[in-house]
């Protein structure tokens, strides 16, 4: 009996294991290169060397080379959901070294400006929150809730538990970039940023890239000025996005080193006419492309 049962383990380990390999699309270790929608990821898409497509559940993987790096990459889709589900499909099917985010995103600190590019030091998710009911006049959370930030309105923002390759549940509002990331990016220097859409619209100051600071992110389009105010006040943030700090939960989680370059397409409700993300959404994600592909030049990955 006992012989029959170690039989049945090592022919169930043999049929389970190719199923297993199998999973994965690629064995070179890469790093992935993910952003949101297509504008943003189409420069870096036609830049690839030795492009090889592949498919999982819907999604298209581009394999090959940029910045002298192996790479994947592939489109998370809009929104918070299909950020992390997105960038744990890729982990699960390819060997990743880093995770580079490229894209576009609104600008929340008043000292930035359209087209600048932010790599923020930290990000976090600001709609984790507890929509607090209204008693005499004022909102008030359960008395069983932590406060970590002032509220906005009944918008109480609060800490997620995850858990990760450390082990236990953790509670925390913020996932930070890698160390040896964000060091790399801060040498990448002076780089030359687009400032006008075909010679037509132009920004009115020169784009520059800006290393550190913080970034949050959120199941909304953020166009509310004083909304802004209270994100940039409570937060101490550079940019806001609605996909980032779910990519740096995921990567968080399974203990892989995540940086994020986010150019700003517009203001979040702080520009002084209406919104110019449908202006210059392509000038930003050109500008992102610009810096990545300088950042896989100077970042070595950890194997």
């Amino acid at each position: 009996m006992r012989f029959l049962l170690a039989v049945l383990c090592v022919v169930s380990a043999l049929v389970t294991a190719p199923s297993r390999a199998a999973d994965r699309l690629d064995a070179t270790p890469r790093v992935a290169v993910i952003s949101a929608f297509e504008p943003e990821w189409k420069v870096l898409k036609t830049a690839v060397e030795g492009a090889k497509i592949h498919q999982a559940n819907g999604v298209e993987f581009v394999t090959g080379t940029l910045g002298g790096r192996p790479v994947v990459l592939f489109l998370s889709g809009i929104s918070m959901v299909n950020a992390a589900m997105t960038t744990q499909l890729a982990l699960e099917r390819f060997d990743i070294t880093g995770i580079v985010v490229s894209g576009i995103a609104g600008g929340v600190d008043p000292s930035l400006h359209v087209g600048d590019v932010v790599v923020a030091q930290q990000w976090g998710q600001y709609l984790e929150a507890v929509f607090a009911r209204e008693i005499d006049g004022k909102f008030q959370p359960p008395p069983f809730i932590k406060r970590p930030y002032p509220n906005y309105g009944m918008i109480f923002p609060i800490e997620i538990g995850v858990r990760s390759a450390k082990g236990g549940l953790e509670k925390r509002f913020w996932f930070e970039a890698d160390a040896g990331m964000l060091a790399a990016a801060g040498k990448i220097g002076a780089i030359e940023l687009k400032r006008c859409m075909s010679g037509q619209d132009c920004l009115q100051a020169a784009p520059r890239l800006v290393v550190g600071g913080n970034g949050v992110s959120g199941q909304a389009f953020v166009d509310n000025a004083a909304f802004r105010q209270y994100v940039s006040e409570t937060f101490k943030a550079q940019v806001l996005d609605m996909e980032t700090a779910a990519i740096a939960t995921v990567a968080y989680a399974n203990g892989v080193p995540f940086i994020a370059f986010r150019s700003l397409s517009d203001l979040a409700g702080g520009d002084h006419g209406p919104n110019e993300m449908r202006v210059f959404f392509q000038l930003a994600s050109d500008n992102s492309a610009a810096v990545v592909r300088r950042f896989l030049t100077v970042w070595t990955p950890p194997r």
